[in-house]
C-alpha cells in the first residue's frame, strides 16, 4: 500500500528526470544500430565480396541485435517511468488538495489517512458535539456501508460530515496510487536482462512479454496519443509533428501499431517492423503450436532475406500473427518511387516458409521488371488479409473482411508518396483480385489508384471494368488459356462443374477437382461469360484490355493449376511478367494485347 506520507512526498519530477536518463541510453543504441547497419554493413557488402566480408556481416549483425536490445529495453523502461509519473499526478493532485482544505478547515490529518475533526462550536439539543477522529472508506463499498451507520446515528457535529469525506477522498487516492504503483513495479521488475552478449529468441520472447506488461500499464497514458483511429493523412502529419527523440521511443514501445499504420512513412513503418520481427517471432517460438510455428517459418524466411539484403531493397511495411498471418513486404521504396504497385495474393496464401519463399518473389519479380521500365518503381505484396484456404474460396467473406483494410493501405501510399502525381497500380491474382474488386467498392473507393491489373481472376464483385473506380482502358486482365480459375462454374454451368470437379477429384486429388470442376463447367455451358464472382474480367463484355500470356499446363491432360501460377514468373511467362512490368512502371501501350473473350 502506498503510504500517505509517500504520496505526499513523492517528486514526481525526479521519476520524469530517470526517464529522461533511459531514453538517451535507448537513443544512443537506436543511432549506433543504424549506423552499424546502413553505413558499416552497408559499405563493407557494396564493397567486399570474399568469406571474410560474409562472416564479417554475420558478427556485424549479432552487433546490431544487441544495439536493437538495448534500444527496446531501455525504450521499455523509459515509457514505464514516464507512465508512471504521468499517472500518479493524479491521486498525488487529488491528496494535496483535501489535504490543504482540512487544513484550512483546521482538521488535523494523521499518517495512516484519519482525520481528526473538533468541537463543533455551537450546541445542539444543551451539548457541544464533541470532536473525533475517521477513517476513509476504501473504495465505492465501504462508502455504501458506512452510509446507512450515519442515517442511523447521525452525527452532530456539522465537522463530522466534511471530515469523512475528506478521509474518504484521501483512501481513495491512496488506494488509486497503490494500484497504479502495483502495475508499474509489476512492468518495470521484467525489465532485467541475462548476463552474456548473446540475444536469442528466447530473449526476444521475453522482451515480447515485458511489452505486453509495459502496454498494460502505460497504454492509457501514452497510446492514446497515436491517432490509430484518423485518416492516412492524419497519421502522416502526427508522425511529421514529433521530435526524433520522441519518433525513437515510440519505435522503441509500440513498434507493432507504428509499424502497421497506413500513412506512418515506409522508412519508419520498416523500422518498426524490424524492430518488432524479433520480438513476434520470440513469441510464436515460446507458443509453438504448430499455427504458431508454420508462422514463425515463414518470419525467419523474411527475416534472413533481409538480413541478405536483396535487391531491389527490401521494405517491411507490416507484420503480425493474427488469423493465418500478416505480412506486407515492398521491393523498393514506395515513399520515393515515381510507380507503385501493390499485389494481393488469393486462395490459400498464408504466412509460411511458401508465402516467404515463394510468393513473396512475385512482387520482386514485378519491381525488378518494372525498374527496367522506369527506375523510379516499387512493388509490394499486401497479405493483410485472411486469403481463403479451402473452401472459403468459394464465398465472398474473406474478400470483404479484406477490402477495408486493402483501401487504407493503397490510401496510406498515396499519403506519403513524395512525388506530385504518383502512379499507383493495384493488382489482384486469383481471389486476391475479387479482394481489390471489393476494395473498390468501399464507401469512397480508391480514387488515387490508376491503374488495375487481374491475373488469373474468378471475377470481381462487378461486371464492367468502368465500376471498378478507372476508366475501362485502365484495367488490364492476365488470363491464361488453360488456367481453370478464369474459367470458374456459374450459373448454367454449375452442374457440369460438380461432375467435372467429382471426377478431377478422383483422377488428380483436390488439385484435380478444381481444375476438373471448371473443365466440366465450361463443357456444361459453352460460351458462358459469367464467373463465379460475376462476369469474367477477360469477357468482351466485361471491357477490360486483355494481355497475352502463355496457355501454361493443359489442365484436362494434366490435371494441374500451373497455368494458374505463371503470371509473375519471367521463366515461365516472359509475355505476362513484361506486360504486367510496363503497366507498373507507366508504359501500358508496350504490353502484348490478347483478344477478349
Amino acid at each position: 500500500m502506498v503510504s500517505l506520507l509517500e504520496l505526499k512526498d513523492m517528486k514526481l519530477p525526479e521519476l520524469v528526470e530517470a526517464a529522461e536518463g533511459w531514453a538517451d541510453v535507448s537513443n544512443r543504441a537506436y543511432t549506433s544500430r543504424r549506423r552499424v547497419d546502413h553505413e558499416v554493413v552497408a559499405k563493407l557488402t557494396d564493397t567486399q565480396e570474399s568469406v571474410a566480408a560474409i562472416f564479417a556481416v554475420i558478427r556485424l549483425g549479432r552487433l546490431s541485435r544487441n544495439f536493437q536490445y538495448i534500444h527496446t529495453e531501455c525504450g521499455l523502461l523509459q515509457a514505464s517511468l514516464s507512465g508512471l509519473a504521468q499517472e500518479l499526478a493524479a491521486p498525488q493532485r487529488r491528496l494535496l488538495t483535501v489535504m490543504a482544505e482540512a487544513q484550512y478547515r483546521k482538521f488535523t490529518v494523521h499518517d495512516d489517512g484519519s482525520v481528526s475533526y473538533p468541537a463543533a462550536g455551537e450546541e445542539v439539543d444543551g451539548q457541544q458535539p464533541q470532536g473525533d477522529t475517521v477513517k476513509g472508506a476504501d473504495g465505492l463499498f465501504g462508502s455504501l456501508f458506512k452510509t446507512p451507520m450515519a442515517m442511523v446515528n447521525p452525527n452532530p457535529n456539522p465537522n463530522a460530515a466534511e471530515a469523512q469525506r475528506i478521509a474518504d477522498e484521501i483512501a481513495s487516492a491512496l488506494s488509486e496510487a497503490t494500484e497504479i504503483d502495483a502495475e508499474y513495479a509489476a512492468a518495470v521488475r521484467r525489465l532485467k536482462a541475462e548476463q552474456g552478449l548473446e540475444v536469442t529468441e528466447n530473449t526476444w520472447a521475453d522482451v515480447s512479454g515485458d511489452a505486453k506488461a509495459v502496454h498494460g500499464a502505460a497504454d492509457d497514458v501514452l497510446k492514446d496519443d497515436i491517432p490509430t483511429g484518423g485518416t492516412a493523412v492524419e497519421r502522416k502529419t502526427w508522425w511529421e509533428g514529433l521530435s526524433e527523440d520522441e519518433r525513437i521511443a515510440y519505435l522503441a514501445v509500440y513498434p507493432d501499431t507504428v509499424g502497421n499504420l497506413d500513412g506512418i512513412p515506409a522508412v519508419a513503418r520498416d523500422e518498426a517492423n524490424r524492430s518488432y520481427l524479433p520480438q513476434l517471432m520470440g513469441k510464436l517460438q515460446e507458443q509453438g503450436d504448430e499455427t504458431s510455428m508454420t508462422k514463425l517459418a515463414g518470419l525467419r524466411k523474411i527475416d534472413e532475406k533481409l538480413r541478405l539484403g536483396e535487391q531491389p531493397p527490401m521494405y517491411l511495411l507490416g507484420i503480425g500473427d493474427q488469423g493465418n498471418g500478416r505480412a506486407i513486404v515492398s521491393y523498393g521504396n514506395p515513399d520515393t518511387s515515381r510507380n507503385v504497385s501493390a499485389y494481393v495474393p488469393g486462395l490459400s496464401t498464408k504466412l509460411d516458409d511458401e508465402f516467404a519463399g515463394g510468393t513473396l518473389n512475385r512482387a520482386r519479380d514485378t519491381a525488378v521488371g518494372a525498374q527496367e521500365v522506369h527506375p523510379s518503381s516499387a512493388s509490394i505484396i499486401w497479405l493483410g488479409y485472411d486469403a481463403p484456404l479451402s473452401a472459403d474460396v468459394a464465398t465472398t467473406n474473406d474478400a470483404a473482411n479484406g477490402a477495408p483494410a486493402y483501401q487504407s493501405f493503397m490510401g496510406g501510399l498515396a499519403a506519403t508518396n513524395e512525388n506530385a502525381d504518383p502512379h499507383l497500380t493495384a493488382i489482384g491474382h486469383s481471389y486476391g483480385s475479387l479482394t481489390v474488386g471489393t476494395a473498390t467498392q468501399q464507401p469512397g473507393g480508391m480514387p488515387d489508384v490508376d491503374d488495375i491489373i487481374l491475373l488469373g481472376s474468378p471475377g470481381v464483385g462487378v461486371d464492367r471494368a468502368e465500376d471498378l473506380g478507372v476508366p475501362k482502358n485502365h484495367v488490364f486482365v492476365g488470363a491464361a488459356e488453360n488456367d481453370v480459375v478464369t474459367k470458374a462454374p456459374s450459373g448454367g454451368s454449375v452442374v457440369g462443374g460438380i461432375a467435372g470437379g467429382v471426377t478431377g477429384f478422383v483422377v488428380g486429388g483436390p488439385g484435380g477437382a478444381v481444375a476438373g470442376a471448371a473443365i466440366g463447367s465450361d463443357l456444361g455451358d459453352p460460351g458462358d461469360d459469367d464467373n463465379w464472382f460475376g462476369k469474367d474480367p477477360a469477357s468482351d463484355s466485361f471491357g477490360a484490355t486483355r494481355f497475352r500470356t502463355e496457355d501454361g499446363p493443359n489442365a484436362l491432360w494434366n490435371l494441374t493449376m500451373g497455368a494458374h501460377s505463371n503470371y509473375f514468373d519471367p521463366d515461365k511467362d516472359q509475355m505476362s511478367a513484361d506486360s504486367i512490368a510496363n503497366i507498373v512502371g507507366g508504359k501500358p501501350g508496350a504490353i502484348t494485347p490478347e483478344a477478349r473473350r
